[in-house]
C-alpha cells in the first residue's frame, strides 16, 4: 500500500520523530522530500509511505491531524518523481560499485 502525507516545511522534525520512534510505522519505507527539490512550487514537505496496509494505517493514526492527505493528480506526480529520483540514485550509487 501507498500513500503520501504532505505537511508545513516547520513541521518536518516533529512528523519524522513520531513515524521514526513508531516501532511499527519505521519498518516500513518513509521518503521524505522538499517539494521545491522535486521541482514543485509550493513549499512544503512530503513523506511517501509504502508498506503493509497496518503500517500505512497506523502512521496515519500517529500524523493524520498534522498533516494532508494527497491524492489524485498531485500524488500520482510526486510518487512518480520521488520514483525516479530514487531510481537515478540508485543507477549512480550502482556505477560506482558496478
Amino acid at each position: 500500500m501507498d500513500f503520501l502525507l504532505k505537511f508545513e516545511r516547520s513541521k518536518l522534525e516533529e512528523i519524522k520523530r513520531i513515524l521514526l520512534a513508531d516501532d511499527m510505522v519505521s519498518r516500513g519505507s518513509l521518503i521524505f522530500k522538499d517539494s521545491i527539490g522535486l521541482g514543485f512550487k509550493e513549499d512544503v514537505y512530503y513523506c511517501y509511505i509504502s508498506a503493509t496496509e497496518e503500517i500505512c494505517k497506523k502512521a496515519k493514526e500517529l500524523v493524520g491531524k498534522i498533516t494532508k492527505f494527497v491524492e489524485g493528480k498531485e500524488k500520482q506526480e510526486v510518487i512518480e518523481k520521488i520514483k525516479k529520483e530514487e531510481e537515478t540514485a540508485a543507477e549512480g550509487f550502482g556505477a560506482i560499485f558496478g
